[in-house]
């Protein structure tokens, strides 16, 4: 049974600080978002509680991140509540019930509203909740004073206003519009003057200030221009619709023709096409494939420097006989581009038996049929290596910033989580560098610079970084040298071998074991021998370990085969050995002789 405590991590952090309350919002906001935890009233007072002091582009920066995640009612329900700027991400993805919805919709206000009525993944019922607030949400925001001083008397009797608004044109597909009830103005004379311009108020209208569409109209000075210019010439000639309801209509046309006309899948490269040529043996007619490439190729061998055929194709079109599988390669960069296999026959007339040409099929030869060879496995090995480096070093790199706090304060739950992450990373990365070494080995590129590396202190610096494990398992190790030994190898490839022939060594060793290493001398080799332990198993691909080893500092994440065969390949890549025995392994390498040492010579 496992225990979440990653709210209560949260909570306890120091908000103090204003990068404290920011990293503390943006951490619940991110747990409840995912649904990590629930959305306790713990973690909602703690957000409310939070939110004066988060700046604006961190809360927006949150909300972002969770747009996609389906937070959760009470979440989206908060962050509803701040400026459309930030609740715009997630009022445009979360998934609620209509229940839900419909408890929001009066608490988000207009702007939140028009968002969600953007969005074609809401059923009918929240659709029709939000037309409810249609006459609240698409309604000027003029006082009515303002309204009522900025009325201007006609002169004569005043046109209707259904007359100014009747050339607005119904949008195939839409609800017909009803015409909202018009003012009474009274009949007196127009200003000489015109009227002052309204002040708008800046905030919506609520439900107990409604006003219609007409009478917002009445008090605006182009709209009183519009009218005196109508007196001064009665009964216009409609000109057209109305600009914004016609251009609505063109974008609803536009949307409804690109879902019933979506745009076409790519098309793929043909891998076969039919020909016919003419008497010369030119290809005047091709079905299947791009026409330009083909047209006016010859079946002469040689004619042409964009597309030849071989010799089969050439000789079968002197003799007027059939070709099978005959070589046509077209050059460029296009679709048709490359290699291709065409077959044919003759054809002739009946009544005279001329030749009039050929038709035939070509169709992409099989692998087997290829003359280039395919791409040897070491080559995709060393590139998968190269793309999974660089992401794990970018990984350690980061989580050694956080562990090290370098870019702000860091509660220390968290490096310690960034602690392990390094750990693991670079484990990873070893893990990387024996796939990357086996591979130069197999394709015969490994760089190896020979010089004289001195093998105790190797050793002993090997097993202090295994002695982690090795206390784990409960076992020690015992390492005899003679004075002064060293070998002939590279340093980096040596230290390799070594470490992970010690590391499957020590991961094998049962409680109480203890793991006899000697290295000595022998004529111009240097022999170093490890004990065998009792567990190990060679055919096996890794030791047998308990679930806590299996974590441990130093232990071959690619198991003991892998490793032991890295080990012997390297080993003979130094110009050494490496033997298996049923009680010992035996490492041989090149010794390495001192300066006063005389070496025979054999000239």
């Amino acid at each position: 049974m496992r225990f979440n405590d990653s709210l209560e991590t949260v909570l306890a952090a120091d908000t103090s600080t204003r990068i404290g309350a920011e990293l503390a919002w943006r951490q619940l906001v991110d747990l409840v978002g995912r649904r990590r935890t629930a959305a306790v009233e713990r973690a909602m007072t703690a957000l409310e509680t939070l939110r004066p002091r988060v700046s604006a582009a961190a809360r927006a920066a949150a909300a972002r991140a969770i747009a996609f995640a389906d937070p959760p009612a009470p979440l989206v329900r908060l962050i509803a509540g701040e400026p459309i700027g930030v609740a715009a991400p997630v009022l445009r993805s979360a998934r609620l019930s209509d229940a839900e919805w419909c408890a929001l919709l009066p608490e988000i206000g207009a702007a939140g509203r028009a968002v969600l009525r953007h969005r074609r993944d809401l059923s009918n019922i929240v659709a029709q909740a939000l037309a409810a607030y249609g006459p609240v949400d698409f309604v000027l925001g003029a006082s009515p004073a303002a309204r009522r001083a900025a009325a201007v008397p006609p002169a004569t009797r005043r046109p209707e206003w259904r007359d100014l608004l009747g050339t607005i044109e119904q949008v195939p597909g839409e609800p017909a519009l009803e015409a909202a009830p018009l003012p009474s103005l009274p009949e007196e004379p127009f200003a000489t003057e015109p009227a002052p311009a309204p002040a708008l108020e800046s905030t919506m209208l609520g439900d107990s200030d409604f006003a219609s569409f007409a009478s917002i109209a009445a008090s605006l000075p182009a709209v009183q221009a519009a009218l005196r210019n109508r007196e001064a010439a009665p009964e216009p000639t409609p000109s057209g619709p109305f600009p914004i309801a016609e251009v609505v209509a063109r974008i609803d046309a536009f949307q409804r023709q690109r879902e019933a006309n979506p745009a076409p899948a790519p098309r793929l490269p043909p891998e076969h096409f039919h020909f016919e040529t003419d008497a010369r043996g030119v290809i005047r007619w091709v079905e299947g494939a791009e026409r330009t490439p083909l047209i006016g190729v010859s079946l002469e061998y040689g004619a042409g420097a964009a597309a030849a055929v071989d010799g089969v194709a050439s000789g079968a079109f002197r003799r007027r006989a059939r070709f099978d599988d005959a070589r046509l390669v077209i050059a460029g960069r296009g679709e048709l581009a490359g290699a291709w296999r065409i077959s044919g026959v003759p054809v002739f007339e009946r009544e005279s038996g001329r030749f009039t040409g050929y038709r035939g099929a070509a169709r992409r030869p099989r692998a087997d049929e290829r003359a280039e060879p395919a791409a040897p496995a070491h080559e995709s090995l060393r590139a998968l290596v190269h793309e999974l480096r660089t992401p794990t070093n970018a990984i350690a790199g980061f989580a050694e910033m956080i562990e090290g706090e370098m870019i702000g304060p860091v509660p220390a739950p968290y490096r310690g989580y960034a602690a392990t992450i390094v750990d693991q990373a670079r484990a990873l990365l070893g893990a990387i560098e024996d796939l990357d070494t086996a591979a130069r080995i197999d394709a015969h590129a490994l760089e190896l610079r020979p010089g004289e590396v001195a093998i105790a202190p190797l050793i002993t610096r090997l097993l202090a970084d295994l002695a982690p494990l090795a206390a784990l398992r409960g076992a020690a190790t015992t390492f005899k040298a003679e004075p002064e030994l060293a070998a002939r190898a590279d340093d980096r490839a040596l230290e390799r071998l070594l470490g992970r022939l010690l590391a499957v060594l020590v991961a094998a060793l049962g409680r109480g074991e203890t793991l006899p290493i000697a290295a000595r001398r022998q004529e111009g080799e240097l022999l170093i021998e490890f004990g065998r332990p009792a567990k190990l198993a060679l055919d096996e691909a890794a030791p047998a370990a308990d679930a806590e080893a299996e974590v441990a500092a130093g232990m071959p994440l690619l198991g003991t085969g892998f490793a032991l065969r890295l080990a012997r390949n390297l080993a003979r890549e130094l110009g050494g050995a490496l033997s298996i025995e049923p009680l010992r392994l035996t490492l041989q390498l090149p010794a390495a002789f001192a300066a006063d040492m005389g070496q025979a010579s054999i000239n």
